[in-house]
């Protein structure tokens, strides 16, 4: 930027993005200067360079801001965990899947995990059950990403949020709508028979 461009000459376009031409940085920063601007190499690699004249400073800002809109619409996604026990009661069971539904519909993953005690490690199978209820229960906004599967004391699934079906049928065409249009019916299939293409009568022996 201004003095430190040490090129021998730039390509110049201006701060209303006219092209000024080729010239040195010196004559191109002088310019600038009278705008009370600066010169900015935007494309060092060009032959020759180029260089924009502009507000740096209002540039950095804009930049800046630019950054910080981008990061505040980025959405992270995390993965929340709810935990059962092979014992949980009904209304414990509806408060935690009530939760499930929330973490999802915030765009966010759930881990729903099954830990067992003692003698409740010889009955894998309760825990399999608590978590394959709570799949279908939540089939209609989630989808498991990972089968049911126990590591150590405990039972877990990933649950995802499901894709919008909505959105995939309206990205269908209406090419693809008129491929699946019933064949016109005729009198052969409605007959149930398939129509027979004509046979030529045998030839009758004259000798």
């Amino acid at each position: 930027m201004n003095e430190r461009i040490r090129v021998r000459e730039v390509r110049v376009i201006d701060d209303t993005g006219q092209q000024l031409g080729i010239m040195p940085p010196p004559q191109a920063l002088a310019i600038a200067r009278q705008k009370g601007l600066d010169l900015v190499e935007i494309s060092p690699t060009a032959v020759p360079p180029v260089c924009r004249i502009m507000d740096f400073g209002k540039y950095q800002y804009q930049e800046q801001k630019r950054a910080r809109e981008a990061k505040r619409h980025q959405k992270t996604i995390e993965v929340k965990e709810i935990k059962f026990r092979p014992k949980v009661d009904e209304h414990d069971y509806q408060f935690k899947k009530k939760h499930i539904e929330r973490f999802l519909a915030e765009g966010d993953k759930v881990k729903a995990t099954v830990f067992f005690r003692g003698r409740e490690m010889a009955h894998p199978e309760i825990g399999r059950r608590i978590l394959e209820r709570l799949i279908g229960e939540l089939s209609d906004v989630a989808v498991a990403e990972t089968a049911p599967r126990q590591e150590g004391n405990q039972m877990h699934t990933i649950l995802g949020q499901k894709a919008d079906k909505s959105a995939r049928r309206g990205s269908t065409g209406a090419g693809a709508g008129e491929s699946r249009r019933p064949a016109p019916v005729t009198a052969a299939s409605a007959a149930g028979t398939q129509p027979v293409a004509a046979q030529a009568a045998p030839p009758t022996d004259k000798s």
